[in-house]
C-alpha cells in the first residue's frame, strides 16, 4: 500500500486540485475523489466531508457552477462545472505554487539553491 500524505500537507491546496480536476472536465464528487486518488498514486484520499465543503465554497465564490445529470441507471448525480472565474483562479494559484515550490523546498532542506 503506498504511504499516504498528510492531510495538513495539502490542506492549502484543495481548491486549485478540485479546480484542476473539473478544468479536464465536468465531473460529480465520487469521481473527483477517485481521479485523486489516481493522481496521487494512492498517496492521498480526499474525503467527502472535505470534497463537499470545498464544492461548496468553490461556488459561493463563483468558481464553479452545478447541474444534475441524466442519469438513465442509479440515482441522479450532481455535476460540478469550472467556470470562466474559477479557470482565473486555477492559473493564477498554479503560478504562484511554481514560484513558492522552490522556495519552500529551501526552507524545509536549509540548501540555498544555486543560480
Amino acid at each position: 500500500m503506498a504511504e499516504v500524505i498528510s492531510k495538513d500537507l495539502i490542506r492549502g491546496h484543495t481548491d486549485t486540485i478540485i479546480l484542476n480536476i473539473l478544468h479536464q472536465g465536468d465531473s460529480y464528487g465520487y469521481q473527483v475523489a477517485k481521479r485523486v486518488r489516481e493522481l496521487s498514486d494512492g498517496h492521498y484520499d480526499l474525503n467527502e466531508a472535505t470534497l463537499y465543503t470545498v464544492f461548496r465554497r468553490l461556488g459561493k465564490n463563483g468558481a464553479v457552477t452545478n447541474y444534475w445529470g441524466d442519469e438513465t441507471q442509479g440515482s441522479r448525480r450532481k455535476y460540478y462545472h469550472i467556470t470562466e472565474k474559477g479557470e482565473q483562479v486555477l492559473a493564477e494559484n498554479t503560478a504562484a505554487w511554481q514560484v513558492a515550490k522552490p522556495i519552500i523546498d529551501q526552507l524545509i532542506t536549509g540548501q540555498i539553491k544555486e543560480d
